[in-house]
């Protein structure tokens, strides 16, 4: 690990003023990934600004919106009384992460900041794209049982490792930024991003762009939800596949509903084709199969991933009848 200057900044303003002054400088928070891409040579600022004072841990209700801190503990979010009554996907996303200890010190923003796990980006003798534009991808034609099934180009394929962050783009929610031009939102949707021909660059903040926040919407799917998380072993393994789902029942129909892969895409991976037509019909297996099957549409395998074209699908129906208790 290369030496490095370390501040401590106590007003979001400050934080922002920091970054911006200093084009080599990164914040820290939690540092459960910075500090280990750091070590690898990954990643070398030359200034960690510790934001850990600053006043953004508070979880609370405002009308009819939840809003999550971005230094809220990952531990702490899945804990909270008002996260698992009103938005208990959430919870179980957050909770599917990692490890305890790790859940003990991750925020919300580094969790959603976090970088891919690929293990092309993380050894810098080989060839990367995203660690170092230009070089290629390693991953392409080499290892990648973990690798994306959907994307937008062949320059990187590697894939997001959050669970949190599907629990989140499945509840519509929205990033509160704050930086050097003011205030911004972020649809969660829009706010991670496909390689495209800067597979450099995982989301679409600017620089000195501060995550303050998230805002989820109040909804009516807090009864029938699931997330299910397939990977090697059952703790401290990163997702091979995993399907976030919240469905609100009238009876056996779907009357609402908000569905998510992980494990597949660059990004968070929302289904809202996929949500659109299970709208209206049965809650039954026959339907989440057809669903299952427009939900891989587009999908590619590299090789060794090609298995998660059915483990893909596969999954999403399991998490529905789990969701749902039909058959």
């Amino acid at each position: 690990m290369i030496n490095f200057d370390y501040v401590r900044v106590s007003t979001i303003k400050a934080a922002v003023d920091a970054i911006v002054k200093d084009n080599n400088s990164l914040w820290l928070a939690g540092g459960t990934n910075l500090v280990d891409l750091m070590k690898k040579g990954v990643m070398t600022p030359q200034k960690l600004v510790d934001i850990n004072n600053l006043p953004l841990k508070e979880i609370k209700k405002e009308g009819n919106k939840l809003i999550i801190g971005a230094l809220a503990l990952n531990s702490t979010v899945a804990d909270n009384e008002l996260v698992r009554k009103e938005q208990p996907l959430l919870a179980l996303a957050v909770q599917a992460g990692a490890s305890a200890q790790l859940r003990n010190m991750a925020t919300v923003g580094g969790n959603m900041m976090q970088r891919t796990r690929c293990p092309y980006f993380y050894n810098t003798d080989m060839p990367c794209n995203k660690r170092e534009p230009g070089t290629g991808c390693g991953a392409l034609k080499g290892f990648n049982r973990m690798h994306a099934i959907f994307t937008d180009t062949e320059k990187c394929i590697a894939v997001h490792p959050s669970d949190m962050s599907v629990g989140l783009v499945a509840l519509d929610a929205t990033v509160l930024l704050s930086g050097p031009r003011g205030d911004r939102r972020i649809p969660f949707q829009n706010f991670h991003r496909l390689p495209g021909n800067l597979p450099q660059k995982d989301n679409t903040l600017e620089r000195g762009e501060l995550i303050v926040a998230v805002e989820i919407p109040e909804n009516k799917l807090n009864k029938h939800v699931h997330y299910l998380k397939v990977r090697d072993r059952t703790s401290y393994a990163f997702a091979l596949v995993s399907a976030a789902v919240a469905v609100d029942l009238e009876g056996s129909t779907i009357k609402d509903i908000r569905l998510a892969l992980g494990g597949v895409a660059h990004k968070p991976w929302r289904l809202t084709e996929v949500e659109n037509f299970l709208k209206g019909k049965a809650a039954t297996e026959v339907n989440y199969k057809q669903a299952a099957a427009l939900a891989i549409r587009g999908a590619k395998g590299f090789g060794l991933n090609n298995f998660k074209l059915k483990l893909a699908p596969n999954t999403l129906v399991e998490a529905l009848k789990t969701a749902t208790g039909k058959s």
